[in-house]
């Protein structure tokens, strides 16, 4: 046995000496260049030549830089240990740190252990175990691990960091803290040099505010605040969820746009919206739906179904509430209310407007809803059918209970017309319509001033007799049983005129702006899109 030791001053001599270890696959020599060491000792040992090097040792191997405070050298094995201190740069860009190394010199793979941390000037990566290859510079490590970011910080069981693209795979109980984030998933791919964090299973997200996300695909872009969900992600805000099969959203912004059979569900209003597309503000808390949309107003056994073009929601301004309502003059009564409570979210519902529920139906070209007070308010040339009877004016409000037809009230040019037999029409006409349900089932009606009204008399047998006809009466009223008309009376100051039934001409017997819009009727909910 043979022990050299050479003095600091004895090794300076020697700056830069390459130390050759030799393939063991194909005989090629790789060298190992020694910058700096206190200290050198060798022992050739039973046909092992051990080289060690002490204090402020400084090696080189490719364009990596290793130091540490001691290291020994084994050449039958081709592999270094160090011990220590031990600190590499890799290519000028990335540095590993930790109290233990062993390099295999043949294959360019280092394992790294205890307090091990690779920082590469975006994050850290800590962990106890690290192994690392030179050629690919990849590394990996298989029992805990966290990555820090600035105020992100991400931890899993194993990971598998690249090094040349900032890259960090993580697998298996992963978790990602952000000051604005909170993430859970079994893998995820995130970029230190971009903040960039991948989905690529199930992944569960919560943000600071309380909103949740689950989603299988998709990104995060930390940076700018900026995200895309993919494979039908859904996002719950309080009450609220939207899922969708793609989603975006830019929190600078709080602009968010749900893409291909969007389906939105407020659970305090009852309320289901399913649309192709949906771009909602979080800022403004509003939404709008395009492509089909259709809103469910869920209750027991009737639910109300309402479609058109396009469909608007936003909450009811703080400047609205306590005002006098502009068509009731009933004030709004101001209470202390959450911003985000949906019972103050209104929807406005553009061009082709369809209603249907099972006990009534309604067309319009527009149509406002509040959830404050629950009326639906029908624009431009409303038509409802209720109790086989058909309903028009100027301006229609629906009013709901427990989301349940309540009462219709029809301003101006109210017409009523019910279909007896063929061609012929039981008709009632004034300015003004009020129309009662009773558990969402038609009750009464009352037509008030200048009212008109044609309607066909019955015999016990059901056959008919005869036409009414009241050319002016102050108030009509109109009972019905079981959703048919059952009775018809005429109350203060009526005019009119009782024509047997043989002597009527039916085509007469028509009011004026008569017309039965039957086909316009969406009779089942799957006829709420005419095309």
């Amino acid at each position: 046995m043979a022990i050299l030791i050479l003095s600091m001053s004895g090794f300076l001599s020697y700056a830069q000496v390459a130390v050759g270890f030799k393939s063991k696959t194909d005989d090629s020599i790789r060298n190992v260049y020694i910058w700096h060491s206190d200290t050198l000792r060798q022992l050739h040992r039973d046909s092992v030549d051990i080289q060690s090097l002490f204090g402020h040792v400084k090696l080189q191997s490719d364009q990596t830089l290793f130091y540490t405070d001691s290291l020994a050298m084994n050449h039958k094995d081709n592999f270094i240990e160090a011990f220590g201190h031990v600190h590499i740069n890799d290519k000028d860009s990335t540095d590993i740190y930790s109290d233990y190394m062993k390099y295999f010199v043949d294959t360019k793979n280092i394992i790294f252990q205890k307090n091990v941390e690779l920082k590469d000037g975006k994050g850290t990566l800590s962990t106890d175990e690290l192994h690392y290859d030179m050629n690919m510079h990849i590394g990996d490590y298989y029992n805990g691990g966290k990555v820090t970011n600035k105020n992100t910080v991400v931890t899993s069981k194993e990971g598998t960091y690249y090094a040349d693209t900032k890259d960090v795979f993580f697998k298996k109980n992963v978790k990602l803290r952000d000051p604005a984030y909170e993430l859970e998933a079994d893998s995820l791919l995130y970029n230190s040099d971009q903040q960039l964090a991948t989905f690529v299973t199930n992944t569960f997200i919560r943000d600071s505010s309380g909103r949740t996300i689950n989603t299988r695909e998709g990104f995060y872009d930390m940076k700018n605040h900026r995200a895309s969900f993919g494979k039908r992600p859904t996002i719950a805000d309080k009450a609220e969820t939207i899922t969708a099969d793609t989603i975006h959203f830019d929190d600078s912004t709080g602009i968010s746009t749900a893409l291909g059979n969007a389906v939105f569900r407020d659970t305090v209003q009852n309320l289901t919206l399913i649309s192709n597309s949906m771009v909602a503000n979080k800022k403004t808390n509003s939404f709008l739906a395009t492509l089909h949309p259709l809103i469910i107003l869920k209750q027991d056994k009737d639910s109300i179904y309402i479609t058109g073009d396009t469909v608007y929601s936003s909450h009811i301004p703080d400047s609205v509430l306590n005002t006098p309502d502009s068509v009731q003059g009933m004030p709004i009564e101001r209470t202390a209310r959450n911003p985000n409570d949906s019972s103050l979210r209104y929807l406005q519902i553009y061009h082709h407007v369809r209603i249907f529920s099972d006990s009534l139906q309604a067309v319009a070209d527009s149509c406002y809803y509040s959830g404050l007070d629950s009326i639906f308010r029908l624009f431009t040339n409303p038509i409802a059918w209720a109790g086989g009877f058909q309903v028009t004016g100027d301006t229609m409000f629906l009013y709901t209970k427990n989301k349940k037809p309540d009462r219709l009230y029809v301003f101006e040019n109210s017409l009523v017309v019910g279909k007896t037999y063929t061609n012929m029409y039981n008709q009632i006409k004034g300015n003004t319509l009020n129309g009662y349900f009773k558990d969402g089932v038609i009750d009464f009606m009352r037509s008030k001033g200048s009212a008109e009204a044609v309607y066909y008399i019955k015999d016990d047998s059901m056959a008919l007799v005869g036409v009414n006809r009241v050319n002016k009466a102050d108030v009509i009223d109109l009972l019905f049983l079981n959703k048919q008309l059952n009775k018809v009376v005429l109350r203060q100051d009526a005019d009119g005129v009782m024509y047997p039934i043989k002597k009527v001409n039916v085509d007469e017997m028509k009011l004026r702006n008569f017309r039965w819009e039957d086909a316009k009727r969406p009779k089942t909910k799957y006829e709420l899109f005419e095309n």
